[in-house]
């Protein structure tokens, strides 16, 4: 589970269309629907993992990384950078 304080990163920037999280997780559907503990699997991977994302972009946020978030979320694309990478596909 994510401990109190490492979240708090994530409420330093404005919610937005999209982020580097949900372009992580766009199947997360997909991924929820082949779990056993759909409810489970979200509170003790996904969650944690996109806790984790956005303190990483917080501390990578600049004009360059928004521009190519914006980008790939038009085509559809999933981020696949060393910071945004995780275990859970």
């Amino acid at each position: 589970m994510v401990f109190k304080g490492t979240w708090t990163h994530c409420f330093t920037i404005k919610p937005g269309l999209t982020g580097a999280a949900s372009m992580r997780f766009s199947n997360e559907e997909e991924l929820l629907a082949n779990q056993d503990d759909p409810i489970s699997f979200n509170d003790q991977i996904l969650y944690p993992e996109k806790v984790r994302i956005n303190n990483a972009y917080v501390k990578n946020q600049n004009f360059f990384l928004d521009l190519k978030i914006i980008i790939y979320t038009i085509l559809g694309k999933r981020l696949r950078e060393e910071w945004v990478q995780s275990e859970v596909e």
